[in-house]
């Protein structure tokens, strides 16, 4: 057996190498594990490559081990492909681990949707506007066919909307996924900030016929209405479109690009068609004056501007098609309008080999602005063919990467509001640690198993794994690593008693003169002195140690 492992994994990195180069919410109480149970298709595991030794070949988990109770999560449900695959990695890689029972879980398939006349969406965005931290599986935009195929009442609209406008969205963080040692199509990482809001996806349109078209400005403070366009239609069939571009969270958007751009060290780039579309320029003008105040210094000192000649270099969206087939070496980010965006980083996933490597993380924020929200999803579809195969009883091979890093995404923002809002809980403060080791750990195990040349058939061609059997090997790998940082019993807590001064001698002290001088070095007014302030006191008193000459 462990021949065969050796002789697929060459066959695997070979096909790999080759192909680089060429409401109805289910239960506020339900976990996402117990979801499983419900949904059709349960699965039961093939291993056909797994060794049988393979739990002899490194440490195992202790199975009685408590699990970790995971901080609130809003979990969106979808459908399909996608649907199937997200419940395996549940069941395999996240409920031996964690309790979910913290997780809200809301169903928007097409059936859901229609049965609750999209009182489910709602719930679902409220949930999320509540508890902040969403992970969302892709979901169906029903076509007219689909409709009736699934005898729906209407063509349900995309929730993506609603979800953006519910969650104050500011930008949809779209970036590269690499993984070491592998080729994939940018050599390093790209960042792409796409505008959450406004353009052609909320314009209201008709189709009409020959006469004139008014677009009337109305203030809202009570000034006076005037005309913003006035057009001659001519034709006898035109379709009118009218959309808006909302400005006020671009200076929001500029500091979230701007501080990934220096986090990832990547030079950054703004995209508009403002030679053409005038109405563009106060995107880049808003962007740049951002950069100018608080980031270009920053910029310099790191060298990351040297590539575009010391300074916010702006790129018409032409030049930024062209721009992002050429470097490939990656090390870049751009920031775009709402549909620019879109178009641009369909492209960045053709380049980087598939949407399947690609992230697609919505940025909001709570209507008092106090709290960021934060939607993860993958950003392809249900993968409709490979749930047709699999209804037939064929075997699939879907990589679930993007799904797998949306996951983790967002359960690492669940833990990071929940210790924001209990920093000083002990508790918390450990479970936000292991859910960070977590993720670490769980995200080595899935790359190693590319890189060992186990991976689905996209990478490793025809002898790759099925969906199952990668999720499989993904688990083992991912409990032997968590087996291996095991201790058998915690480390003691060591801590340091305070020096005991004897009652008799405290006697003689003034105490009321004590707490007035540390009053005075007490700046802060918390009962603590900083090294500063304790410096000047015993310097005053002339107790402080001097150098030895």
């Amino acid at each position: 057996m462990a021949t065969s492992l050796r002789l697929l994994s060459s066959r695997c990195l070979s096909a790999a190498s080759k192909n680089a180069l060429g409401s109805k919410q289910l239960s506020s109480s339900m976990s996402a594990s117990s979801f499983l149970s419900t949904s059709p298709n349960a699965f039961a595991p093939t291993i056909r490559y797994q060794s049988s030794d393979a739990a002899s070949l490194g440490a195992t988990l202790d199975e009685n081990r408590p699990k970790i109770k995971a901080p609130p999560m809003v979990y969106i449900a979808g459908e399909e492909m996608t649907h199937y695959t997200t419940q395996l990695l549940l069941s395999k890689w996240i409920a031996p681990h964690f309790d979910t029972s913290a997780w809200e879980t809301y169903d928007l398939s097409c059936k859901s949707r229609d049965e609750t006349d999209d009182q489910v969406l709602s719930d679902a965005v409220d949930a999320g506007k509540r508890i902040g931290a969403i992970f969302k599986e892709p979901t169906i935009t029903p076509s007219a066919i689909q409709v009736q195929e699934m005898g729906l009442k209407k063509a349900w609209g995309s929730p993506n909307g609603a979800m953006r406008r519910g969650w104050n969205g500011i930008t949809i963080s779209r970036d590269t996924i690499h993984i070491e040692g592998i080729e994939l199509g940018y050599k390093n990482q790209v960042l792409f900030e796409r505008h959450a809001v406004g353009g052609e996806y909320a314009a209201g349109w008709n189709e009409v016929g020959q006469g004139t078209l008014l677009t009337t400005y109305i203030p809202s403070d009570g000034g006076d209405p005037f005309v913003v366009d006035k057009r001659d239609l001519t034709d006898k069939h035109n379709v009118c479109v009218v959309y808006h571009n909302p400005y006020d969270n671009v200076r929001e958007l500029a500091h979230v690009f701007f501080k990934r751009c220096l986090d990832h060290q990547v030079t950054p780039y703004i995209v508009t068609k403002k030679t053409v579309f005038k109405w563009q320029e106060g995107f880049w003008a808003t962007m740049k004056k951002v950069f100018d105040d608080t980031y270009k210094d920053d910029f310099l000192k790191a060298g990351l501007l040297d590539r575009s000649g010391g300074d916010l270099t702006h790129l018409i969206s032409d030049a930024a098609t062209m721009q992002l087939i050429r470097w490939t070496d990656g090390g870049f980010g751009m920031a775009a309008h709402n549909y620019d965006g879109d178009m641009l980083t369909d492209q960045i996933a053709q380049v980087h080999r598939s949407p399947g490597f690609i992230t697609s993380n919505l940025v909001g924020r709570s209507d008092d602005g106090s709290t960021p929200i934060k939607e993860f999803e993958a950003s392809h579809g249900t993968v409709t063919d490979l749930w047709l195969d699999h209804l037939d009883g064929k075997e699939t091979s879907l990589n679930p990467l993007g799904l797998a890093e949306a996951l983790l995404g967002a359960m690492e923002h669940a833990s990071s509001l929940q210790l924001a809002e209990k920093p000083n809980d002990k508790s918390i403060q450990q479970s936000h640690e292991y859910i960070e080791n977590f993720i670490t750990t769980l995200r080595t195990a899935l790359h190693n198993t590319f890189r060992y040349g186990q991976g689905t058939r996209d990478m490793c061609g025809p002898t790759g794994f099925t969906t199952e059997d990668f999720i499989d090997k993904v688990a083992w790998r991912q409990n032997r690593y968590l087996a291996m940082q095991q201790e058998e019993q915690a480390p003691p807590e060591l801590t340091e008693e305070d020096l005991a001064v004897p009652k008799e001698k405290l006697t003689s002290y003034d105490q009321k003169a004590i707490l007035k001088l540390f009053d005075k070095y007490d700046k802060s007014g918390e009962g603590k002195i900083d090294f500063k302030n304790f410096s000047k006191m015993l310097m005053k008193m002339g107790v402080a140690p001097t150098k030895q000459s």
